[in-house]
C-alpha cells in the first residue's frame, strides 16, 4: 500500500482529515476536476504504471529499422496503425529474427 494520504473532502473546514468518498451530486471532487484532490483508484500507487499487462512496456514502431531501438528483455513492440499489409509482414518478420514480442 503507498503512503500517500489521501485528503477529505472540505477538510480545511470542520470535518476529519480520514477520508470518505465524495457522494455529493456537484461535488467538483467526486467529478475530478483539476485542484481538487486525488481520490484513491486501484493501481494508483502501483510500481507498473505504464507497463503493459503481459510485463513489456510498449513501444510504438512504424517501421522495420526502428525495432532496433526496442530491448527485447523489457520492451515489446506495437505496430503503429497506419502501418499498411506489406510493410506490416516486413515489420513481423524482422521481429521474429530478433526474438522481440508484438504485441498486435
Amino acid at each position: 500500500m503507498s503512503d500517500k494520504k489521501f485528503k477529505r473532502q472540505n477538510s480545511n473546514r470542520k470535518v476529519k482529515d480520514s477520508w470518505r468518498k465524495p457522494k455529493g451530486h456537484h461535488s467538483s471532487m467526486r467529478k475530478k476536476k483539476k485542484g481538487e484532490g486525488k481520490m484513491p483508484s486501484p493501481g494508483y500507487g502501483s510500481e507498473n504504471k505504464g507497463m503493459h499487462p503481459s510485463g513489456y512496456y510498449e513501444v510504438l514502431v512504424r517501421n522495420p529499422e526502428e525495432l532496433e531501438e526496442v530491448d527485447p528483455d523489457e520492451e515489446a513492440a506495437r505496430i503503429c496503425s497506419r502501418v499498411g499489409g506489406r510493410k506490416r509482414e516486413r515489420i513481423l518478420e524482422k521481429a521474429e529474427e530478433m526474438d522481440i514480442k508484438v504485441l498486435n
